[in-house]
């Protein structure tokens, strides 16, 4: 028997990308690549490192976003807690390499059913952080 209490959703987005591991990793950990696909940001790929992700504040939202590094696999996985508008959830980005280049999977989990606005708002965020993100990788060596 499941507590619908403690049942969350997850978002999942993936994506096939024609550039190698190495130089999408650069680009989901280096503070400047970050912020031309995510946000403004003050990462460093350090386990335990608390950082904030800062977009334009909007009404009823002051725009930050509280982190912390869970896991940092180079070229292959990070992870990190997302905690913003009441919302608990942990970001896991995960890179494979393919034969024409990498397939990005990002899970978001930890949306409760009482969240629909949030669980909706990540489905929608990270399609767009990651078209973004492919802009990022055509234009950087």
């Amino acid at each position: 028997m499941t507590d619908s209490a403690t049942e969350t959703l997850s978002v999942i987005v993936e994506r096939e990308i024609a550039h190698p591991p190495e130089k999408i990793w650069r680009a989901l950990t280096q503070p400047h690549l970050i912020q031309e696909w995510l946000m403004k940001n003050d990462f460093k790929p350090v386990v335990g490192h608390s950082f904030n992700l800062r977009a334009d504040p909007q009404p009823n939202w002051n725009g930050i976003i509280d982190c912390e590094v869970l896991a940092v696999e180079p070229n292959k996985a990070l992870s990190y807690t997302w905690g913003s508008l009441g919302v608990k959830s942990v970001v896991i980005l995960t890179l494979t390499p393919t034969p024409t280049g990498t397939l990005l999977r990002m899970e978001q989990s930890g949306f409760r059913p009482d969240q629909p606005q949030n669980y909706q708002g990540a489905k929608y965020g990270w399609r767009q952080f990651l078209a973004k993100l492919e802009q990022v990788l055509a234009r950087v060596d």
